[in-house]
């Protein structure tokens, strides 16, 4: 990452006048991930397809972060990142220009840190590091992300608190505001979260809770504070929670643990969604997803990382199905900033899922990780070849 002055950056980019603080930086940085991908069972007619496609481990992104240092160990804080596709120059998060992150806050050694924007949720932030999606993203993530391990959605109109760590213990609240006149609670995002480290042990747990509930006819889309969560960026949406968009809320209960020894490190997580519905629902019973994982690496080198993991997801309650995905990946650092990796999955799906098009119940379709590539039959594979640069 390339540091500036604040001095400077402000005449060239801020367009901020006055005399900048001798302790204030702000910092310039981006990340790009591109890759040569194939998928079988790409489309509706079976066909397989061989395209670019960017944002395996990482999504690509450019932003600006800064601090101010306002004395008595207080500081002011600000961060904004930008999402794009590498291949269309495309933003991405809706079109939106800070659509990864955008908040402002402050901080302090001894209180914790206060901000406020669009943010992460506690679960991303203290759960996910605990998992394989942490080491090798999208293509282990959870099959049509229902539980949001792979940060599909982020909060929007948020207020953010970060505990200090005490003795290996932290803790992280946010509360994203509905902003429905006349109705506090509707269209409102909560969650919180606590992890406690020590020595190779890591655990972590949290809940979120999102509500879509401002609304007198019948939904059509999730308008909730908590963004979107069902894949719709991509073009072959019709996956494993997409007939629950007009869900009155989602909730997600998450748990992970991690064990680092020597070269391996593995780690084993779970997790609860839960969409339910109203008289305004397209759907009529809540639809239960139970997510069990887990992941093992192996660090042959300083430079090379080797990785395996499988999720089981059930569905229940509106639909019945069950999903098996098999995620293997190996990434080598050229330095610092660059590495080379390759990624595949395998996936099964049994039972039926509910048709978000026509509302039906039909055999299941597999859908690796969160792509959205909804297969023709039960059965998908996927590999990626790729690099990834830092700056």
């Amino acid at each position: 990452m390339k540091r500036i002055a604040l001095s400077t950056l402000s005449l060239a980019l801020l367009g901020v006048t006055g005399v900048a603080h001798a302790q204030s930086s702000v910092t310039l940085y981006g990340l790009i991930d591109e890759s040569v991908q194939y998928v079988n069972n790409a489309t509706p007619s079976g066909g397989s397809v061989v395209k670019l496609f960017g944002g395996n481990l990482q999504g690509s992104r450019f932003g600006l972060k800064g601090t101010e240092d306002l004395g008595g160990g207080l500081k002011a804080i600000f961060q904004l990142e930008n999402g794009f596709d590498i291949n269309s120059g495309a933003l991405q998060q809706g079109g939106a220009l800070f659509g990864r992150q955008a908040f402002v806050g402050l901080t302090g050694d001894s209180w914790g840190t206060f901000t406020a924007g669009k943010q992460y949720d506690p679960l991303v932030d203290m759960v996910q590091p605990l998992t394989g999606d942490n080491y090798f993203g999208s293509t282990f993530a959870t099959p049509g992300d229902v539980d949001n391990n792979d940060n599909s959605f982020r909060v929007i109109n948020a207020v953010k608190y970060v505990s200090p760590v005490f003795s290996g213990f932290q803790v992280e609240g946010v509360y994203g505001f509905g902003g429905v006149a006349g109705s506090t609670g509707s269209n409102q995002t909560w969650s919180g979260a606590a992890t406690f480290a020590t020595g190779p042990f890591s655990l972590a747990a949290g809940y979120l809770h999102a509500d879509n509930s401002n609304t007198g006819a019948a939904r059509t889309t999730w308008s909730g504070t908590s963004g979107n969560t069902f894949d719709t960026n991509f073009p072959n949406n019709a996956g494993i929670n997409s007939a629950y968009v007009t869900a009155k809320s989602i909730g997600i209960a998450s748990v992970a643990a991690q064990y680092v020894v020597g070269p391996f490190t593995g780690n084993l997580s779970y997790s609860n969604a839960q969409y339910k519905p109203d008289a305004a629902s397209g759907f009529d019973t809540t639809q239960k997803f139970n997510v069990g994982r887990a992941y093992v690496g192996y660090q042959i080198t300083p430079a090379a990382l080797l990785g395996i993991g499988y999720a089981y997801t059930k569905g229940t309650g509106d639909a019945s199905a069950t999903y098996n995905q098999v995620s293997l990946g190996g990434d080598y650092s050229l330095s610092k900033r660059t590495d080379l990796y390759v990624v595949g999955a395998w996936q099964h799906a049994s039972g039926e899922q509910r048709d978000p098009t026509t509302g039906a119940l039909v055999g299941a379709t597999a859908s690796i990780g969160s792509y959205g590539n909804q297969a023709s039959t039960d059965n998908q594979v996927m590999v990626s070849v790729g690099i990834r640069h830092k700056f």
